[in-house]
């Protein structure tokens, strides 16, 4: 968009006449000065936005759960209440929203042979993970065993969903990573919500991957994707189970999500309808760097929060300052074969 002074008979009228010339020289400069200012200006606009724009590449945008010592979430706190650090420096919020929004939603199923006893009590339990969110959210569906299947697109059908879940088939091995890589690239490519989200379940530790652990968080990192976890790990034999705990605990940290461990597949719908609870009760903080260097380097992330209680936030770890943060990236293929 550009904005452009009114020139009426080609002479600008702030006293003398104006050559052609610098008329010219005039509007390159007020057009230069307008395209300096407007990102500034539609970033500042967000609090009363019902949208997250990106007219400034490097707005760094942190969904951001708020808990008490108890576990309790905490929500209606102030902007002043946050306080957001970009390794060590605090950064100025241009944006702040605590409203429940609509998110694009990735629920991924470990179909390995192992979750065959567990799959109804987890098939209704992401029915009800749906039902319980934002009835303006959209949602696919993945399954996992030695490969991964999208076995429904983004919907907001739970008609879909149910389709999907039916035609699951436990067995084979456990390729996680490989999954929530394509969940991940596929939320952020296809998702018409700001804000993205995977719930996976799983019942095992991963062995068929091609995907690093490193490459699984750092996609989630930069595609600004917030991973949840419900591990059933109880008769998983303990090096295995230690592997998996390790491995979802380090990327639902870095992502700001979280995971739980049940001791059985009955727990699975009460934490799923905790997960949904939990989604949409956030805050959302965006700042710009005041480190604006695009060097590819590690930028560490901290929000605290004042508040009774001593309240604590989880949020994202930190990103790559590269010039792909929260880029769309390329669709995945609906069957990714090994």
């Amino acid at each position: 968009m550009s904005i452009e002074p009114r020139c009426d008979g080609c002479a600008v009228r702030y006293g003398t006449p104006t050559r052609p010339k610098e008329v010219i020289i005039a509007l390159m400069h007020w057009r230069l000065a307008l395209c300096l200012l407007v990102p500034t200006v539609l970033v500042e606009a967000q609090d009363d936005s019902s949208g997250i724009y990106r007219a400034e590449a490097r707005l760094v945008v942190l969904h951001t759960t708020v808990f008490d010592k108890n576990g309790n979430l905490v929500v209606g706190l102030p902007r002043d209440a946050f306080h957001t650090y970009e390794d060590g420096v605090e950064q100025r919020l241009k944006l702040f929203r605590r409203e429940d929004v609509p998110v694009s939603m990735g629920i991924i199923i470990d179909n390995s042979g192992s979750m065959k006893n567990k799959f109804e009590k987890v098939k209704v339990a992401a029915q009800a993970l749906v039902g319980a969110s934002n009835p303006q959210d959209e949602v696919f569906l993945i399954n996992f065993n030695d490969d991964v299947y999208r076995d429904v697109d983004f919907t907001a059908d739970p008609h879909k969903l149910a389709q999907g879940l039916a035609k699951i088939d436990c067995k084979g091995g456990t390729a996680l990573r490989d999954a929530l890589k394509a969940g991940i690239l596929y939320a952020k490519a296809k998702g018409q919500h700001d804000k993205k989200v995977i719930v996976m379940v799983t019942d095992g530790d991963d062995n068929m991957s091609e995907t690093t652990l490193d490459e699984v968080v750092r996609e989630a990192q930069q595609r600004e994707v917030l991973v949840y976890a419900i591990a059933l790990l109880s008769e998983e034999e303990h090096e295995a189970a230690k592997r998996a705990r390790q491995a979802l605990d380090i990327i639902t940290r870095a992502t700001g999500g979280h995971v739980w461990y049940p001791r059985d597949a009955d727990e699975v719908g009460r934490i799923a309808l905790q997960v949904a609870h939990d989604i949409r009760n956030q805050y959302i903080l965006g700042y710009t760097p005041s480190n604006g260097a695009l060097d590819g380097g590690y930028r560490q992330i901290r929000v605290t929060v004042n508040g009774p209680g001593h309240p604590t936030a989880r949020t994202r770890t930190g990103y790559y300052a590269t010039a792909d943060l929260g880029s769309k990236p390329a669709v995945p293929k609906p069957i990714i074969k090994r």
